[in-house]
């Protein structure tokens, strides 16, 4: 099981929303020398609802490449059709990656019976494990954890993404799906509280900016130093709120371009940042020592 800081990584993008490999083998880099414990790409914050799908082959293949084995990457495969889903991730079954993060299917609104369908098609499809991905503000559509623990009975599903920001939930998912399996917030302020409750780690937009006190904050909660835990928790409390001032991935990757890590490329319907909300952001990488 991966544990800790695993980052939501951005997709890199040239000013005409071409996808940048230079940029992103130096992102690679740059998470890998900070500590990152994972990688996953082409998630929500890597636009993958706006790539091709040559694209999103062509991103994870490329990131395998560029990460060497010196870092798991995770795949981000999933969509609103369960048999686009298992064809795109059969696709990438074979480059190499660790394993799939497959969202809840989105705007079709399914019942508990047919997202169990849908998670159980998918990993019978592939043979990297699953992560299951819930986050109902984006999708319309709350995956309950009894659903889950039905799930987490199949040996190919390894863990959910719970993105709901409700860290009582940690308690019920560990009741229904075992001490086995991987329970990763998918919210980057309650983590520091999710992983003291007994979670394994956080997939997290706010270690695109400052990876390594994502993973730094993430070994002291693993090993239950509630207190340090907190200390570099404090630092980070703006960027995990003004990361999303605007819809993501618009803030991060204006924060990226302004620390010079990336160019300021992002695909409609998403724009660049707002003028009016940048100073709010560069006071947060200030607050977390970024600038």
């Amino acid at each position: 099981m991966i544990t800790g800081s695993l980052v939501a990584i951005v997709t890199p993008m040239a000013g005409d929303g071409s996808v940048d490999h230079a940029a992103l083998a130096r992102l690679i880099d740059f998470h890998v020398d900070a500590g990152s414990d994972g990688l996953v790409v082409a998630g929500t914050t890597g636009e993958s609802a706006t790539l091709t799908k040559p694209e999103h082959v062509g991103l994870l293949a490329a990131a395998v490449e560029m990460a060497a084995g010196r870092i798991p990457v995770i795949a981000g495969t999933g969509s609103n059709s369960t048999a686009q889903t298992i064809e795109l991730s059969r696709e990438v079954d074979a480059l190499g990656v660790q394993g799939f993060l497959v969202v809840t299917p989105y705007y079709n609104k399914p019942t508990q019976e047919g997202l169990y369908r849908h998670f159980v098609a998918v990993a019978d499809a592939v043979a990297q494990p699953v992560m299951l991905y819930n986050v109902p503000g984006r999708t319309a559509v709350d995956m309950q954890p009894a659903t889950v623990g039905r799930l987490a009975e199949h040996s190919n599903i390894a863990g959910i993404k719970e993105a709901t920001g409700e860290v009582d939930r940690v308690a019920e998912l560990r009741a229904q799906c075992g001490p086995e399996f991987g329970l990763y917030s998918g919210d980057d302020a309650t983590s520091r509280a999710f992983m003291l409750a007994g979670g394994n780690g956080v997939v997290s937009v706010t270690a695109n900016l400052a990876p390594a006190a994502m993973a730094a904050m993430c070994r002291a909660a693993l090993r239950g130093d509630a207190e340090r835990a907190g200390q570099l928790d404090a630092s980070l409390t703006a960027l995990h709120r003004d990361l999303f001032i605007e819809p993501n991935p618009t803030p991060v990757k204006w924060g990226l371009e302004r620390l010079g890590l990336v160019p300021g490329g992002i695909r409609l319907p998403l724009l660049p940042l707002s003028p009016q909300h940048r100073n709010a952001l560069e006071a947060a990488l200030a607050q977390a020592g970024l600038l």
